[in-house]
């Protein structure tokens, strides 16, 4: 589950974001954009070598605004509200900023800011009660917070390669409990550009921010309206779905379906993932058949893995392969028994992410993309795979690909055929 936005009208290559500004007033402009705009021109003519990492993000992203919209329209915060707020301290411009928006919402911010190495630390020292259990004040919180944001912003995205799959494996089991009460109150995930990521994307750290800015439709006079925009478009595709039995995906070594029927789809639209731009819904655990590759790079804890292939019969995987990774997907289809089954399929529909940066909160998004997660279902789905693992792997339609929906073809060559 995560997902960016669609274009006006998903069948052309115009503008790939919604406008929500064309019958506004030109003053009708948001004081923070306004602010935003003073603060990017004071930077503008300024050397990029001259001006700090946090300086250069500030820049192109406007913390104070991208905290307004993860308070008002992702939490949807309301007065006496506890808040847990995680992230790195690379961070801080957006962390200060969510403190004070949370506050002026009357709720109340709790700030837990890892600092470097800290998780690294924790999987190469930890005892058996860490990483199979979880600590009765963390499961309290969990139990007691009204909702949570999580926050990447890495100082180093390879981190944990180093790190026994193993032990990664157990924590994500021993964390179970305090996982599932987060997922029952309103959670959010989103990203704070660093240079480990910038790196890891093969952009500047200027033009990753300016790509999240996009992303997340920060870079329109008002956000909301646009994120409202993408939700109008994908109820439209779940129309469409709904009562679908059987979803074929082709393209490239890849020939697979999946039942759908009975099954809900999800409108992801931005409040629980920012940015987001899909559907998903998950498959009848025993109905997977086929082989299909996922051709777009995924980095889960840091870990390259390329060219996945798996083959599905009666739902489970039975032959897997991959070009570079293929231990860690070994291990990782062997972290419980619900692993080697999928949990979820979902259609990206953000033609306005054009291109993988190595972040499955992005990369499962880009329009014209599908992908499905090997292990945990999402319950309000329908769906009952239970596992500590949910892996999103991405296969990419736009190079001839199709995708079928009870033999009606929905999507042709990444672009949405009948809307």
């Amino acid at each position: 589950m995560a997902s960016p936005e669609p274009p006006e009208d998903p069948m052309t290559d115009a503008d790939p974001v919604p406008s929500a500004d064309a019958d506004l007033p030109a003053d009708a402009e948001q004081p923070l954009a306004a602010a935003a705009a003073e603060e990017a021109a004071a930077t503008e003519d300024v050397p990029d070598d001259e001006l700090t990492d946090e300086e250069l993000v500030v820049a192109e992203l406007d913390p104070a605004r991208f905290a307004d919209l993860i308070v008002g329209y992702c939490l949807e915060s309301d007065p006496g509200d506890q808040v847990l707020v995680r992230s790195t301290g690379l961070a801080a411009p957006l962390l200060l900023e969510l403190q004070r928006a949370l506050l002026e919402a009357n709720a109340w911010p709790l700030l837990r800011v890892e600092l470097p190495g800290q998780s690294e630390g924790f999987y190469r020292h930890a005892r058996d009660r860490h990483l199979d259990g979880v600590s009765p004040l963390q499961l309290e919180e969990a139990r007691q917070a009204d909702a949570s944001l999580s926050i990447q912003a890495p100082d180093d995205t390879r981190a944990l390669t180093a790190i026994d799959p193993e032990r990664l494996a157990r924590a994500a089991r021993g964390r179970h409990d305090a996982r599932e009460l987060t997922l029952q109150r309103r959670w959010s995930t989103t990203l704070w550009p660093t240079q480990a990521l910038a790196d890891q994307a093969g952009m500047s750290l200027r033009d990753l921010a300016a790509f999240v800015r996009r992303a997340t439709f920060l870079d329109q006079r008002d956000p909301v309206r646009a994120w409202t925009a993408l939700r109008d478009f994908q109820q439209r595709l779940i129309e469409r779905l709904e009562g679908v039995r059987e979803l074929r995906i082709e393209a490239p070594d890849t020939d697979l379906t999946l039942e759908v029927a009975g099954r809900t789809w999800a409108n992801s639209d931005g409040r629980r993932n920012m940015p987001s731009g899909e559907v998903f819904t998950g498959p009848l655990e025993s109905s997977a058949s086929g082989t299909i590759r996922y051709s777009v790079p995924s980095s889960p804890a840091g870990v390259e893995v390329r060219d996945v292939r798996l083959t599905f019969q009666d739902g489970e995987v039975v032959d897997f392969r991959a070009a570079v990774g293929e231990d860690y997907l070994g291990r990782a289809l062997r972290t419980d028994e619900g692993a080697r089954r999928l949990g979820e399929v979902g259609i990206g529909t953000n033609f306005g992410i054009d291109r993988a940066i190595g972040v499955i909160l992005f990369d499962e998004k880009i329009g014209g993309t599908v992908h499905t997660a090997l292990g945990r279902s999402y319950p309000e789905t329908g769906g009952v795979n239970v596992s500590a693992l949910h892996w999103d792997l991405i296969c990419d339609l736009r190079q001839g690909g199709r995708l079928w929906a009870d033999g009606e073809l929905l999507q042709e060559s990444g672009r949405f055929v009948g809307f």
